[in-house]
């Protein structure tokens, strides 16, 4: 199990194996059904986002009512308020039920893609005398698959949402924003669409910070699924084969491997704990910041009457929700390397299934002399054992 990363071949690489097979379930006789799900996905999003601009409105018209102190119009806003969140709760409940059952049976059909190449044709035998990063298959289709399936339709649904909420929600701050004036050296500065401006910049400023920071992710969470599926590995072996001659470079002190493998474990979680909590300091302080930013952008035209309260809740509402589209990135980033990981996984398994019947596989006789070798092994083991 050493030397694991020496034969592992570039992401390129691994990510193009992978979606050349998981690719294969919006193709075939059963693929209709996924492509109506993404249409249920997307009819989903759009009308999420219909119901975030009605209420972007309603926020302006309820504070608005609030500055006037006009109790009137305030129950007419919340009567409008009902249907809103009525709308909004019902189309929360179908995109999970739609993300989650597309996700189930994207899964369900690539398992069964790799069940079927690992177990076919005497492969899962022949495996494990290939070179290359492929050990514990069995746990690589059972949790890296899942994973694998998961996030990319969580992450698309999310990107798709972060852009139309980004082009929507532009157009809100854009109009309700209008131009800035400044007084510099007794002369007018005016700055143009100057929240829009603001976000852009803010969330270019974010983004940038977490990508500096978090740009090892998606090594450090390789290294760590690596080290589990070797402890998982020695487990088995010391299970199956009994206490001291289970690992197959014939060492007897099998508590004292294991134990070793425990701690890599222990050291790459500790890892990936610090990478997290340096993410964590600059996504959390952007939560803080972004409202409190919003606000103070709005506050200068307030003051001076040409911006309602209503009109500055709306748009301190609008400059979030941009800012959170644009940092769609930085958001997903600790997914995203997830996902990247996973699916590296679940390619490298198939690469090293790819060998077997390729011209780059070994010959029959290297293969007997592979098999040789590892009674070998075992005899020595036996040996030990004496």
């Amino acid at each position: 199990m050493s030397g694991e990363t020496d034969t592992t071949p570039d992401q390129k690489r691994l990510l193009a194996r992978f979606w050349q097979s998981a690719a294969g379930f919006w193709r075939g006789p059963q693929a209709w059904l996924a492509w109506l799900l993404i249409a249920l996905l997307i009819a989903t999003v759009l009308l999420q986002l219909l119901v975030q601009y009605w209420l972007n409105f309603w926020n302006r018209d309820f504070f608005n009512a609030i500055e006037r102190k006009d109790a009137a119009e305030l129950w007419i806003q919340a009567l409008r308020f009902a249907p809103l969140a009525a709308a909004s709760l019902v189309l929360a409940v179908v995109s999970v039920w739609g993300r989650m059952t597309m996700q189930r049976r994207w899964r369900e059909w690539l398992s069964d893609h790799l069940y079927d190449y690992w177990l076919g044709n005497g492969h899962s035998r022949r495996l494990r005398f290939m070179a290359g990063d492929h050990q514990t298959p069995e746990y690589r289709i059972a949790e890296d698959a899942r994973v694998a399936t998961d996030l990319p339709i969580d992450l698309a649904l999310g990107l798709l949402s972060s852009f139309l909420v980004a082009l929507t929600f532009i157009s809100v701050l854009w109009s309700v924003g209008g131009n800035l004036a400044i007084d510099v050296s007794g002369r007018t500065l005016v700055i143009p669409g100057y929240l829009v401006i603001a976000v852009v910049a803010y969330s270019m400023l974010h983004t940038a910070a977490m990508m500096l920071i978090g740009h090892r992710l998606t090594h450090v969470i390789e290294g760590s699924k690596r080290a589990e599926a070797e402890l998982r590995a020695i487990g088995a072996h010391l299970r199956e084969r009994g206490e001291g001659t289970a690992l197959p470079d014939g060492r007897k002190d099998g508590r004292h491997v294991i134990g070793a493998a425990l701690q890599e474990v222990i050291a790459r979680w500790l890892e990936i704990c610090w990478q997290l909590m340096r993410m964590t300091l600059v996504s959390h302080t952007n939560v803080l910041l972004t409202p409190v930013v919003g606000l103070l952008l709005c506050t200068p035209k307030y003051i001076a009457g040409t911006m309602t309260l209503g009109e500055v809740v709306q748009a301190a509402a609008a400059f979030a929700l941009v800012q959170g589209a644009f940092n769609w990135i930085a958001d997903s980033y600790v997914r995203l390397a997830e996902w990247a990981s996973s699916a590296n996984r679940v390619a490298s398994l198939l690469l090293a299934l790819d060998q077997i019947d390729g011209p780059e596989h070994l010959t029959n006789d290297g293969l007997k002399a592979g098999i040789e070798g590892n009674g070998s092994t075992a005899r020595t083991n036996a040996a030990v054992r004496s």
